[in-house]
């Protein structure tokens, strides 16, 4: 009879760590769960082959199917989904404003229900936590993260036209209004996107908030504390001008700009000759450049420096991105599904296939693939100041305001200040 009670006891134990625990204790040795779990995300191309690398090990293990959506407008397919009370079981969210909105709502699981949050924190950063959370309640975790604000540029080339590298903004617009008047170009952006078309210049101007207002007004801007017609945000717009709306600071003049596809934008730097020298974009662009031009070497045939210090109090400050994913039904297949998206395992995909950096701090620097993606790691760690995407933390509505304008404004600069009160009224109703 006690041997009875002991076995008895043993299996409800591992049914709980299945079930309930949500822990994957059971996959591990051996036994599997099966079924299926849907997941939506914005991922194509080369992300997506290396998602499926990344799942397989996990269908392998846990027997579980891992049903995947793509999508560009994340945004509007999962909004429209959850509204129809379809929700997938896990999706990419498109940032933590909307994350916030939706766990307001009641419809994201409260993860640290099943999560070994013990291990989490060992993993994890505090402040990436942090920004999962709402209301105390994890919701939210990172799969992968970037490093925003660097600039990109052809080391030879930059040799060959006499350029010292500039470390603060009033050396960079010097440097580039020097090539301009050489008849160069600068600059080469892209901003399309599909239905994201923007974003890319939102980078810009988190940018130069960041180290020209600091952290505080940064906060207060994304939060809906700060309008935008403030002096703080059409500074930065001024600013961001000098280069984007001269036709002889940017490669292909405006237009260009505005139908240049973002993962394209750094081509011109890779010409033969030169048709641009500078490059903004987040460390991801690395892999997109590689992909183009997959004969250069990092550091020896393209390499990059960190957004320039405009205000000295704000030097060190850094503007960070990621991958954030939420889950909206309970099951056991999404709960082992999302165990696994936060392990060191999982992430070594991405930093081993993508250049991206990992958030969780067991992925070890070894598994970096070159000494850039390394360099923004550290970039990342060393930073005394870290401000995540601030069109990220806004509302939907607010966010995608943001990008139209950002177009808006390319194309027609002399309407700044009716840009910026559009984007007031707004502020004062998604907020």
């Amino acid at each position: 009879m006690k041997k009875t009670l002991i076995l008895l006891f043993a299996f409800l134990f591992a049914f709980a760590a299945v079930f309930a625990g949500g822990k994957q204790e059971a996959s591990k040795s051996g036994g599997k769960i099966g079924g299926t779990v849907s997941v939506l995300t914005v991922w194509g191309g080369s992300e997506l082959e290396i998602f499926n690398k990344m799942i397989k090990p996990f269908e392998e293990k846990t027997g579980i199917k891992v049903e995947h959506q793509g999508t560009r407008d994340i945004s509007a397919v999962l909004t429209t989904r959850i509204k129809a009370g379809n929700p997938p079981d896990i999706a990419g969210l498109p940032g933590p404003g909307q994350m916030i909105q939706f766990a307001k709502e009641g419809k994201l699981v409260d993860l640290g229900k099943f999560l070994n949050m013990a291990r989490m924190k060992k993993d994890y950063a505090e402040s990436w936590i942090d920004l999962g959370s709402v209301n105390g309640k994890l919701v939210g975790i990172f799969l992968k993260a970037a490093v925003k604000g660097p600039i990109w540029y052809n080391p030879k080339a930059i040799k060959a036209a006499g350029i010292t590298l500039p470390k603060t903004w009033d050396e960079l617009m010097a440097v580039s209004e020097k090539l301009a008047s050489q008849g160069k170009t600068p600059w080469s952006i892209g901003l399309e996107s599909g239905a994201a078309s923007g974003w890319a210049g939102t980078d810009w101007l988190e940018d130069i908030v960041l180290r020209t207002a600091g952290p505080q007004k940064y906060m207060d801007w994304y939060k809906g504390k700060l309008a935008w017609t403030s002096p703080e945000i059409k500074k930065a717009w001024q600013m961001w001008g000098k280069i984007v709306a001269n036709d002889k600071m940017v490669y292909g003049g405006r237009q260009y700009v505005l139908s240049t596809n973002f993962g394209q934008a750094a081509g011109p730097l890779f010409e033969n000759p030169p048709k641009a020298y500078f490059h903004h974009q987040a460390t991801f662009i690395q892999s997109f450049i590689l992909k183009q031009f997959p004969n250069l070497k990092p550091v020896e045939d393209f390499d990059f420096f960190g957004f320039p210090e405009i205000n000295p109090k704000y030097g060190k400050a850094v503007e960070a991105a990621g991958d954030l994913f939420g889950m909206f039904n309970d099951t056991p297949q999404a709960r082992a599904l999302m165990e696994y998206l936060t392990t060191a395992e999982a992430q070594s995909y991405w930093v081993k296939a993508s250049n991206g950096i990992s958030p969780n701090r067991s992925v070890p620097l070894s598994d970096y693939p070159d000494p850039l993606t390394k360099n923004a790691a550290e970039i990342l760690t060393g930073a005394d100041i870290v401000a995540f995407d601030a069109s990220d933390m806004m509302p939907s509505a607010m966010n995608q305001a943001f990008w139209s304008a950002v177009m808006s404004y390319v194309q027609n600069p002399s309407k700044l200040d009716s840009i910026l009160e559009g984007l007031e009224k707004v502020r004062k109703t998604a907020y």
